[in-house]
């Protein structure tokens, strides 16, 4: 079976994780480092047939180095930062920038504001921590809930909620945003993510073309070890190509082998078809979500960081978007995925007036499974200003596919 075909695995990111401090005059030197590595790192994958969408960089806590005194000065030093940025971006290079966790309420309030004068070059995350008697920090969440609101609120159809995502039981090292964040405490370093849903996609329709198994077990543990074989030969070629490139600026600590989808590829509802599944949400898609996490978590000769499993980004995938419209599943479906799989509730368009409450307890749910469960997990909700669950949303955004609103029991 013909799985090596570089066309049918992407590297969606190179991210580089480094350290900001609160002197500016430091911030174009250690940009520029990312940004030529990166570069360079981009351009060998590139001579070695692998597609390189994005490259990615990722600070420190941005309280840490950006004056947040007032919005005005905190948003003085981002427009400082996004310069800087713009002169080492060329025709063909996106540099998508992540400014690191808000620690505080303070700093959780600035950040609806930034989002909306700097979107793309103002990726924020927030990790919610729990007590000695594993309950969630509510006083940080009910602020978090109160930023979604509010970012729904001033960015158009609330876009804006595409860069700001509240953790669970997440380290650092995730290259994808914007859960990305970075401890002032370690060295810089680098993480290579996939975009691997084609691949999943060819193997699985190749084999089944011909496949003569029928007992349900054996299929499955074919399936696992196809999808297994096909996504190692590309991990281990780009391992090849990136230990060739020595750079003393970066440290690399690993890959995440999650599917990493997007609009622009196989929807990884096609998997769960490929898979027996009726369709994503039907009986079986439990079984299979446990499956797919295995391969994504079976990934050998590489440290495994960030997410390394199932996503399931409910408007970034045609396949997920179009199953809201045909009423395939909803958030409590999403919810019991996570269970076995993982990046919780991401990218759910909501009905714009839903309570601060409702999105507060939606945020506890899934930390909970988060902690009980020790994985790392997210919630990245979009509330539609103006709509009401089971309208269809109107997004503007390249990278967002419209949708069916989903109602928060």
């Amino acid at each position: 079976m013909n799985y090596k075909d570089e066309d049918l695995c992407k590297v969606r990111t190179i991210t580089t994780f480094l350290t900001l401090s609160n002197d500016k005059t430091t911030w174009k030197n250690e940009i520029s480092k990312a940004c030529i590595f990166c570069n360079e790192l981009s351009i060998k994958f590139k001579e070695n047939r692998y597609e390189v969408q994005s490259i990615r960089i990722v600070t420190n806590a941005f309280g840490e180095y950006l004056n947040t005194k007032s919005l005005e000065s905190a948003k003085d030093d981002l427009g400082y930062l996004s310069n800087l940025l713009k002169s080492f971006a060329g025709d063909d290079l996106r540099i998508r920038f992540a400014i690191g966790e808000a620690k505080t309420i303070e700093e959780i309030q600035l950040v609806p504001e930034l989002i909306k004068a700097y979107g793309d070059l103002c990726n924020v995350c927030v990790n919610v921590s729990k007590n000695e008697f594993d309950i969630l920090d509510n006083e940080i969440i009910k602020q978090c809930s109160n930023a979604v609101q509010k970012i729904s609120q001033i960015t158009p159809r609330g876009e804006g909620n595409f860069n700001f995502t509240v953790n669970f039981n997440c380290k650092p090292f995730i290259p994808y945003f914007p859960a990305s964040y970075h401890e002032s405490y370690l060295e810089n370093s680098y993480v290579i993510g996939f975009e691997t849903p084609d691949l999943l996609v060819h193997v699985l329709k190749e084999f089944n073309k011909s496949k003569t198994i029928e007992n349900h077990q054996e299929l499955f543990e074919k399936y696992y070890n196809l999808m297994h074989e096909a996504l190692q030969y590309h991990v281990n070629r780009v391992l090849e190509i990136a230990k060739l490139y020595k750079n003393e600026n970066f440290k690399f600590v690993g890959i995440d082998s999650s599917a990493a989808p997007s609009k622009d590829c196989s929807s990884m509802t096609t998997v769960y078809e490929l898979l027996g599944v009726p369709y994503f949400g039907a009986s079986g898609s439990v079984e299979a979500s446990s499956l797919l996490t295995k391969v994504f978590k079976s990934i050998k000769n590489t440290p495994l960081v960030g997410f390394s499993g199932l996503m399931l980004a409910v408007i970034e995938d045609e396949g997920l978007a179009k199953g809201t419209i045909e009423n395939e599943y909803e958030i409590r479906s999403l919810l019991t995925y996570s269970a076995v799989c993982g990046i919780g509730l991401d990218t759910v368009p909501i009905p714009g007036d839903t309570s601060i409450n409702k999105i507060s307890a939606l945020m506890r749910d899934t930390g909970t499974m988060a902690y009980r469960l020790n994985k790392p997990l997210t919630v990245r909700l979009f509330p539609y200003p103006n709509k009401n669950a089971g309208e269809i949303t109107e997004y503007e955004s390249d990278d967002l596919c419209n949708c069916s609103i989903l109602a928060v029991p």
